[in-house]
């Protein structure tokens, strides 16, 4: 009886094992998973890693012809682009070794045996943004600025200069 035992332990550690294997090479697999978008006009190229991570941001010399908003925005879609190219790759690579019926991309959301209804966020009121203080706006003299609280300090009396006096620190 200690035979068909340790057989059936034997069984399940080769299980195990290639499982393991099997996970190793997805894993692998995933790793490699980038993708890649240009924009229409050629002026952005993003690449983003299987996470959406960007990793690369190339701008040809017309991108520096944008102002800085237009180019701004041009980078952000083309990089939502490279995500959504990334993320199939994602579910090409997961969908072999999910269960059959399982969605790769609910999934990676986290939301793969979740109802709508729970996934709906909760209504909440928006946070009300804190309030700054008002900085003193003087070009010349920045002694007042607290550099390390960035508070307003007490503004010291101005010492009269003559043309041939300097101020040293």
């Amino acid at each position: 009886m200690t035979t068909d035992h340790r057989a059936q332990v034997d069984e399940l550690l080769a299980d195990y094992r290639r499982s393991r294997d099997h996970l190793a090479s997805v894993q692998r697999d995933l790793a490699k998973v980038s993708g890649s978008a240009t924009s229409p006009d050629g002026s952005v190229t993003a690449v983003v890693d299987a996470k959406g991570t960007l990793t690369d941001l190339e701008l040809s010399d017309n991108a520096y012809r944008l102002r800085p908003a237009q180019l701004a925005q041009l980078i952000v879609r083309t990089t939502r682009e490279a995500v959504a190219k990334a993320a199939e790759g994602t579910y090409r690579t997961l969908s072999p070794v999910l269960p059959a019926g399982t969605d790769p991309e609910a999934l990676l959301r986290g939301t793969a045996d979740l109802r709508p209804e729970e996934i709906q966020p909760e209504e909440t009121e928006p946070a009300e943004r804190p309030r700054r203080r008002p900085v003193v706006d003087d070009d010349e003299d920045f002694e007042q600025r607290d550099w390390l609280g960035a508070q307003v300090a007490t503004p010291r009396p101005a010492t009269p200069r003559t043309a041939t006096s300097r101020r040293t620190r």
